[in-house]
């Protein structure tokens, strides 16, 4: 099933989530009697976990009269990212000069996960642009990832009941700024600004999409820039999510999103950053697509 968040193009300012039809024209929504702005398809989770799902829609209506949102329009906490993560990309930052992970011969291939967040208010929807803020950052990059949110919650979680806790998948475009990523060394700031973490442009329930081998694509103004599969992790779902509960506690619908492959701005010869005209496409198979224009910022 596809769960999104929206606003009908006449109201615009109300959000409303619903189950997108197998066509993906229209959307049926749900009346969930609880605010849904901030929570977006989490408040479905909610009633699916509760045993409570909605057996009907109140309404039907067509994607084309429809502004798409982020799913989850504001996370409640942060989105949980996941850095070098496919082996050509871990290479190719390695050598870009711009990873401060890098202190000896081998740390271009993490041994361990590195996790880092991006702030919730970063996130934007499919559409909406990015704003590139040319007078703090020169080097604005994208990266196309699949995104994993966690239905049952959990900590401790092993590498065996990891897929159990996986609900849904979604696209997220974890945008950075590489010399913010490189000056702070750590990578939270880089990864933070402002619409830098456009997701959507809906969830695609964990039954319908085998997110551990599906294909992930970028294309930059058309060009086709990364084109990879999820295969491809260094660290797939499972040890993500066992690596993250360990410690953390994790609650339905947080946010994981599993990593970039190669071909981002930073690893061309020489690096081709974002400015503003620009638009970026990420596909991944089973979900769909995202565009987000570029502007000044």
């Amino acid at each position: 099933m596809k769960f999104a968040a929206f606003s009908l193009k006449t109201q615009p300012g109300l959000v409303k989530v619903g189950q997108v039809s197998a066509d993906g024209l229209s959307v049926d929504e749900f009346d969930l009697g609880v605010d849904v702005t901030e929570l977006g398809v989490v408040a479905i989770l909610r009633e699916q976990l509760g045993g409570t799902m909605p057996t009907h829609s109140v309404a039907s209506h067509l994607i084309a009269d429809l502004n798409l949102l982020a799913p989850v329009p504001r996370p409640r906490r942060n989105v949980f990212c996941v850095g070098k993560n496919y082996f050509e990309h871990a290479r190719e930052f390695a050598n870009s000069g711009f990873d401060t992970s890098v202190t000896q011969p081998g740390d271009d291939i993490p041994a361990d996960p590195i996790i880092f967040t991006k702030v919730p208010e970063s996130v934007v929807a499919s559409g909406d642009p990015i704003r590139i803020p040319s007078a703090i950052s020169t080097a604005i990059d994208y990266e196309a990832e699949l995104a994993v949110v966690i239905g049952q919650g959990g900590k401790n979680i092993t590498e065996a009941e990891a897929m159990d806790h996986v609900w849904a998948y979604t696209i997220i475009n974890d945008v950075t700024s590489r010399d913010w990523q490189h000056r702070h060394k750590q990578w939270h700031m880089g990864k933070s600004f402002d619409t830098f973490c456009p997701m959507g442009p809906w969830v695609v329930t964990a039954d319908a999409c085998d997110g551990q081998n599906t294909s992930v694509k970028c294309w930059v103004n058309g060009e086709l820039r990364q084109n990879a599969t999820t295969q491809d992790l260094i660290f797939n779902i499972p040890k993500l999510i066992a690596t993250i509960s360990a410690g953390i506690t994790l609650y339905p619908g947080d946010i994981i999103a599993t990593g970039t492959p190669v071909g981002v701005g930073i690893g061309l010869k020489p690096p081709r950053y974002l400015v503003a005209g620009d638009t970026v496409r990420i596909e991944i198979g089973g979900i769909g697509s995202i565009e987000n224009p570029c502007v000044a910022g």
